[in-house]
């Protein structure tokens, strides 16, 4: 068992983190997780609720029609944004970008729900999750 240190703590973290696949089966990546302490996630967090309940400026009525490639594309780029903020990288074979991290999300999405999930369970619980 490792001793610890207090005062010491650790820049980055690794966690395989599994998903379903759309076709069946399992897939797994090893992500490279930033460290925060359980009060830096707090904050984190809280940044990220008072960006989301920003209003924008002004609306057209052309922005109130519902589109649901809209809406699902929004989803995929905001999940790809919170992934940049908690990883620094990832052992695909396809470099750590936000533009793959984009795809990673859209093609696999059971993978951007996992990834974000796997990041809270450890940093706000301290747990291994999966």
């Amino acid at each position: 068992m490792a001793k610890i240190i207090l005062g010491k703590r650790p820049k980055n973290f690794k966690r395989v983190v599994s998903f379903d696949l759309p076709e069946g089966g399992k897939g797994s990546v090893e992500i490279t997780f930033v460290y925060r302490t359980r009060t830096e996630f707090g904050q984190f967090v809280d940044e990220l609720m008072a960006a989301a309940g920003e209003a924008p400026a002004s609306q057209s009525d052309e922005d109130v029609k519902f589109s649901l490639a809209k809406a699902l594309g929004k989803t995929v780029g905001t999940n790809a944004d919170y992934i940049m903020k908690v990883a620094d990288d990832w052992n695909l074979d396809a470099e750590f970008s936000r533009d793959n991290v984009q795809q990673m999300c859209d093609e696999y999405p059971g993978a951007a729900a996992a990834v974000i999930d796997a990041y809270r369970l450890a940093i706000a619980d301290g747990r291994l999750g999966n």
